[in-house]
């Protein structure tokens, strides 16, 4: 997935963005507006919407 693409579908509300790095300062230095920290996906998982792509991302 290109970076446009996953701009558009998570504007749109189609797609999620997990911050992939499991180091919280790195998280907290790399992560985008919106985005969930990895260290909170597992908990979060099983409340995340099941017709949304999920797009892990790091820099």
């Amino acid at each position: 997935m290109d970076v446009s693409t996953a701009r558009t579908d998570t504007a749109q509300g189609r797609a999620l963005l997990v911050c992939g790095y499991e180091d919280d300062a790195k998280c907290r230095k790399g992560r985008l507006d919106g985005s969930i920290p990895y260290a909170r996906f597992a908990s979060m998982a099983p409340t995340l919407p099941k017709n949304k792509e999920i797009i892990f991302y790091c820099a």
